[in-house]
C-alpha cells in the first residue's frame, strides 16, 4: 500500500509480521552473523544473485525494517543506517567521492559537519566551497569542473535558515551533481526534501527521529532519481574492483547508490548501527508524527514569549512573523518549524553563558531533538573550533543561545527561563 500516509508508515512500513513469528513489535535480531543453507546459498548472497543476510556490519533484519521504514516516510527507493549521523555523512561522501573531487555546501551547517568538510576531507583530497545558501545562484557560481555534490541542511543548525530547496535543486541538475540534504532538524514529519528535488537525504537518527536521547544512529535515504551514468561518476558505470567487477548502474539501476553504500561503505568503513539501537530508534519513529507537532507548537510559543522579554536582544525562529525565513517556512514547513529556537541575550558572551548555567528544566548538553528541553551556548562549545568569520557564516554569534524545546508544559519552560534571566540581573 504505497499510498499510505506518513503517520501510518511511521508505525508499519517495513515490518511484515508473518516474517517475524507474528510479533507486533519489531524484534531485536542481536546477532553478528547468519547461517547459510549451503555453499551455493552463500555464494548467491555474496554475488547478489539472491538477497539475504550475511553479516551485521552489512545488513541485519532489525536494521532492514528501520531502513525500509525510513525510505517509506521520506519517499525514497532505499535507505541505509549507520552508527551515527556523522558516520552517515562521512561514509556517504567517501562512498560517492574520490581524491580531487569538490563539494559546494551551505556555510550554515552544524559545526561537526562543517569541520568534516573544511578540515578532514581536504586531507583526503576532497575540497569544499562554502556559500551563502540564501541565494541558489551562489551554488552555480561556485561550481568547478571537479564538483561532484551539493550539500545543505534543510533547516540549518543553529542558523535556522530555511532554504529554497527547489531553487538549489535546479542548480544541482544543471551541474549534473547529486543534491544532498541533511533533514535532521525538520524531519520527514515536517518536510520531505525528495519532493523538492533532493537526490539523497541524510538524518542523524539520534535527534528527533529517535527522540529520547538514548541511542546514536544515522541514515541516508536514496531517492533513486540521480543519473549515475551521466559521465561524472565512472565508479557506477565501470566494473568495480572492490566487488568482483560489478557494474552498479547496470546491475542495480535506481538503487545503485543504496547498494554501493552497503557493499563498499559499510563493508570498508564499518560504521554499522547496533540492532538494539535500531530497535530503540524504531520506537521513536513510531511517535514522531505526534512529537514533532508538539515540539513545533512549544517552540513557536516560547519564541513569541522571548520576543517580549527586555533581556533578549533578538529571537530567531522560522515560524515567527518577524523571521526573514518566514515566507520560505510557509512554503516548505507549513505543518510546523521544528523545535529549535535561538536567541541573543543582552550582555553578550558572558551573559549568555551565565543564563545557560542558570536553567533548571533545560539541560545543558550537546544534543537536540530530545523529548526533554535542552540548552547550549554554541560559541563556547559546539562551534568554538571555528574562527569568528566562520561562526558568523554559520549563524553563531557570541550572544547566541540555542534551545531544543521539548515536550514539557510551556508555562514551566517560560518560568525556568524567567528565573534564569533574573539570575543574571
Amino acid at each position: 500500500m504505497s499510498n499510505q500516509k506518513f503517520a501510518t508508515n511511521a508505525l508499519h512500513a517495513g515490518h511484515d509480521t508473518t516474517q517475524t513469528a507474528g510479533t507486533r513489535a519489531v524484534p531485536i535480531y542481536q546477532s553478528t552473523s547468519y547461517v547459510f543453507n549451503n555453499t551455493d546459498h552463500a555464494a548467491n548472497l555474496f554475488s547478489l544473485a539472491e538477497l539475504g543476510f550475511i553479516y551485521t556490519r552489512l545488513n541485519n533484519p532489525t536494521n532492514q525494517i528501520l531502513q525500509d521504514r525510513l525510505a517509506a516516510v521520506e519517499g525514497g527507493v532505499g535507505a541505509v543506517v549507520f552508527a551515527s549521523g556523522t558516520s552517515a555523512i562521512s561514509t556517504g561522501l567517501l562512498t560517492l567521492l574520490r581524491a580531487g573531487d569538490h563539494i559546494v555546501a551551505s556555510s550554515s551547517l552544524y559545526g561537526g559537519t562543517y569541520n568534516l568538510l573544511n578540515v578532514t576531507l581536504p586531507r583526503l583530497g576532497i575540497t569544499t566551497t562554502f556559500v551563502d545558501a540564501s541565494d541558489p545562484s551562489n551554488f552555480a557560481a561556485a561550481v568547478q569542473d571537479n564538483t561532484r555534490a551539493f550539500f545543505v541542511e534543510s533547516l540549518g543548525n543553529p542558523k535556522l535558515d530555511v532554504l529554497d530547496l527547489k531553487g538549489i535543486s535546479k542548480e544541482a541538475k544543471a551541474a549534473q551533481v547529486p543534491f544532498i540534504v541533511d533533514n535532521t532538524v525538520a524531519t520527514p514529519g515536517l518536510l520531505n526534501p525528495i519532493e523538492h528535488g533532493a537526490n539523497l537525504v541524510i538524518h542523524s537518527l539520534t535527534k528527533y527521529i529517535g527522540g529520547q536521547g538514548n541511542s546514536l544512529g544515522g541514515a541516508i535515504i536514496d531517492a533513486g532519481t540521480f543519473d549515475w551514468a551521466n559521465g561524472k561518476f565512472p565508479e557506477f558505470t565501470e566494473p568495480s574492483a572492490g566487488y568482483h567487477g560489478l557494474v552498479y548502474h547496470e546491475a542495480l539501476g535506481a538503487a545503485a547508490f543504496t547498494f554501493k553504500l552497503i557493499l563498499e561503505g559499510l563493508r570498508d568503513f564499518g560504521g554499522a548501527l547496533s540492532p538494539f539501537n535500531a530497535f530503540q530508534i524504531l520506537q521513536g519513529l513510531e511517535t514522531l508524527p505526534v512529537r514533532i507537532k508538539q515540539h513545533s507548537e512549544n517552540a513557536l510559543a516560547l519564541a513569541e514569549w522571548l520576543e517580549s522579554r527586555d533581556e533578549v536582544a533578538w529571537v530567531n525562529y522560522p515560524g515567527l512573523k518577524s523571521s526573514e525565513y518566514n515566507d520560505l517556512a510557509k512554503e516548505y514547513l507549513p505543518k510546523g518549524q521544528s523545535g529549535i529556537v535561538t536567541f541573543g541575550v543582552k550582555g553578550g558572551f558572558e551573559a549568555a553563558k551565565q543564563l545557560t548555567d542558570a536553567t533548571q528544566i533545560f539541560s545543558l548538553l550537546a544534543n537536540i531533538g530530545d523529548t526533554k528541553s535542552l540548552i547550549i551556548h554554541p560559541a563556547s562549545t559546539t562551534h568554538q573550533q571555528l574562527n569568528e568569520e566562520q561562526q558568523e557564516s554559520a549563524g553563531v554569534t557570541q550572544d547566541l543561545i540555542r534551545l531544543s524545546v521539548g515536550l514539557e508544559d510551556i508555562e514551566d519552560l517560560k518560568a525556568d527561563l524567567e528565573q534564569a534571566f533574573a539570575s543574571i540581573g
